[in-house]
């Protein structure tokens, strides 16, 4: 199983999963589609099935034109809300790309029904995968919009963090470095927070891409992940996980508002630049 990694977008990643023996190919979270395809061109390989984790547009608005440009290409997805979906996924369902499994995991907290796709193959000394859109990503989580800090919770602790430690996480965006600042801040004394903080920055001045991170070490610094340790505890000042949960994503907000993410006449316009949208027609 080979993956490229595909930097997109501000700062989204769609990812190209080749199965290296049939040459078959599967796209994760797709919003570029030419882009895609000149990937898939280039290593020369089929691409067979596009898996979304969730419907927002910046994992999902290039599958209309892929399906278009790749007739016959299968859209699998657990939201009927996301564009161009052929079948609705449900959870611990499987599916098999050659020698690849892939396991869904349904993930909600970001949207309700956003999917994870934890993908092994048998018999190969390679460590698993999971693909987690903005479920989970490198030191942190996406923001909670359409589930209960409970949901988030299980979707989290109990679904992706009882995952094999040396599964590699490919995530949806590449937000680290505002994630481990933020981590930092809620574990000042944390060794892992802080070595890991430093290697982000070398990578974000190599202008390198911080993907993969690996379960084990999500659970060394990822606050949201470590909602029963007692500095993350006495931080929130709560006891219960899903409360602990709760305060941190609350924090977590208000610790990004000093850099507010981009509002949606900049997002139309750098749609327009990347080609999601067409410019309307002169009469």
């Amino acid at each position: 199983m080979k993956v490229k990694v595909i930097p997109v977008l501000e700062d989204n990643y769609m990812y190209l999963v080749i199965e290296e023996h049939t040459r078959e190919a599967v796209a994760v979270d797709v919003s570029v589609p030419k882009r895609l395809l000149e990937i898939v061109g280039r290593e020369g390989v089929s691409l067979t099935t596009v898996l979304t984790t969730h419907h927002h547009w910046d994992h999902a608005r290039g599958n209309a034109e892929l399906v278009r440009l790749q007739p016959g290409l299968v859209v699998l997805g657990a939201d009927e809300r996301i564009c161009a979906l052929t079948r609705r996924l449900v959870h611990g369902e499987e599916l098999q790309f050659g020698a690849i499994h892939v396991r869904c995991l349904l993930t909600p907290g970001h949207t309700s029904g956003h999917m994870s796709y934890f993908l092994w193959e048998d018999e190969c000394l390679d460590p698993p995968a999971v693909f987690s859109g903005d479920a989970l990503s490198v030191a942190g989580c996406g923001s909670r919009l359409e589930s209960t800090a409970h949901q988030m919770y299980q979707s989290l602790v109990e679904t992706l963090g009882t995952l094999p430690p040396e599964t590699k996480v490919f995530c949806g965006h590449e937000h680290t470095l505002g994630n481990l600042e933020f981590a930092q801040k809620v574990e000042p004394c944390n060794d892992h927070v802080r070595a890991k903080l430093s290697w982000a920055k070398k990578r974000d001045d190599d202008d390198v891409p911080t993907v993969p991170s690996t379960l084990g070490e999500e659970l060394l610094y990822n606050p949201f992940l470590r909602v029963a340790e007692e500095p993350v505890r006495k931080f929130t000042g709560k006891v219960a996980p899903a409360e602990v949960l709760e305060v941190l994503c609350r924090e977590r907000a208000s610790f990004e508002r000093a850099a507010e993410p981009l509002q949606p006449q900049a997002r139309a316009l750098l749609a327009l630049q990347w080609g999601l949208l067409s410019t309307p027609q002169q009469k």
